[in-house]
């Protein structure tokens, strides 16, 4: 009988054999639209068939390495800190792919008793068939281990099993519904369905344990951005997925406020060549901006959270230099200060050399509310001829003739 290494290394020529003729042959871009979808399934099975071995080689990798005395460890035998460490190394695969293999192989591994040496039955017995079969790959197998998992210990093993039973027959396409073989997510849904089943403490110690691990951190700068990171509950994630679908959906992206040149109002919106992440940072610091405007939020100086950033005059008109907010080190471009002050409000302030404030202006575009009563009480309205807007109207009713040399208020 041949080893597990030889038959191996066979299988490995002959798929070489094969992707070679596949790139040198060009079969790919000669086959026809329904061989792509047939070549897709077909591989589909060969990785099912090729997690299925890896699984089960993790499984006695992790076995040969729970030996109390770390010299009999398989993993401390060949250099190894952990299994993780050794799959990585010999695989070339990243940790989180590496973990995921380790918790497939947790759920379909079969141990063996302590005192007849005998296999025992694995967590999930069904699933582990259907993977040996080649009905289910690693994220099959996860889809469903993930949900059940949270079950051992409040769920009987026999309500586990039927789960695992049906949830396996789901998978190999022969369910009582007669529907195809689902994919990875929709396997998923099922197993989520059971868990919340046959889940016998109800919502009450998961959402406990939700609220002690809900987080959100900011990071420091690298590089002109700032990485987050954190668990959000599922209500607000679900509230922010409301916040993207309705910032970025078709109508909102066609008939949403845009910025436009002032003989160009009629001009049809730029082309959005952002991608969907970029779309989502963006549709997020709207939010975050209307929250600040929305007087919902508690203040800060007896002012709505504002975010303020500074720069110098002179750097502004050259055109060259940085600018700076309030809560990160890290600079701003002078384009992010002229969107931002576009967007805000302008305030400025004259420094001495020595940083005492020597002058601070209005924070308002045009006039404060005091001037423009007291131009209003003294003109009475406006002073362009033929123009009978009430004075209040005054500054934005003309703000676009003011800015091009007319008289205005």
């Amino acid at each position: 009988m041949k080893s597990l290494v030889d038959t191996l290394r066979e299988l490995v020529a002959q798929v070489g054999e094969v992707v070679d003729a596949v790139h040198r042959e060009g079969l790919v871009a000669a086959a026809s639209d329904a061989d792509q979808a047939v070549a897709l399934e077909l591989l589909g099975r060969l990785g099912r068939r090729v997690d299925a071995v890896a699984i089960e080689v993790v499984s006695e990798v992790t076995t040969r390495s729970e030996s109390v005395v770390r010299e009999e460890r398989l993993t401390a035998r060949l250099g190894c800190r952990s299994v993780s460490e050794l799959v990585q190394r010999t695989t070339r695969l990243g940790p989180q792919t590496v973990g995921r293999l380790e918790r497939a192989a947790r759920a379909t591994r079969r141990g063996r008793s302590v005192f007849s040496g005998e296999f025992e039955p694995a967590a999930l017995p069904a699933m582990r068939e259907a993977l040996l079969d080649g009905e289910v790959g690693l994220d099959g197998v996860l889809a469903v281990a993930e949900p059940l998992s949270s079950l051992v210990s409040g769920v009987s093993r026999e309500a586990l099993l039927v789960a695992d039973q049906v949830l396996a027959t789901e998978a190999r396409g022969q369910g009582p519904d007669g529907a195809p073989p689902p994919c990875a997510d929709l396997l998923k849904v099922q197993a989520r369905v059971w868990a919340v089943v046959l889940d016998q403490d109800g919502a009450e110690p998961r959402e406990r344990q939700a609220l002690l691990k809900r987080a959100l951190t900011l990071g420091p700068a690298r590089d002109g951005l700032v990485p987050i990171q954190g668990r959000l509950l599922p209500e607000v994630a679900a509230q922010l997925q409301r916040i993207f679908d309705a910032s970025l959906s078709p109508k909102v992206a066609g008939d949403g406020v845009r910025f436009v040149e002032a003989d160009a109002s009629d001009a049809p919106a730029p082309h959005d060549d952002r991608r969907r992440p970029q779309q989502q940072h963006d549709a997020f610091a709207g939010a975050l901006a209307a929250a600040a405007v929305s007087g919902e939020l508690p203040t800060i100086g007896g002012a709505a959270p504002t975010l303020v950033v500074s720069v110098r005059s002179e750097d502004l008109e050259s055109g060259r230099g940085w600018a700076h907010t309030e809560g990160t080190d890290e600079p701003l471009s002078l384009t992010a200060a002229r969107h931002i002050g576009c967007a805000g409000v302008v305030q400025r302030v004259t420094l001495g050399d020595n940083g005492r404030i020597l002058r601070l202006g209005t924070e308002e575009r045009v006039f404060n509310r005091y001037q423009r009563r007291a131009i209003a009480l003294r003109d009475g309205g406006c002073i362009i001829p033929g123009c009978g807007e009430p004075a209040g109207w005054c500054e934005i009713h003309h703000v676009t003739g003011h800015a091009l040399g007319g008289p205005g208020p």
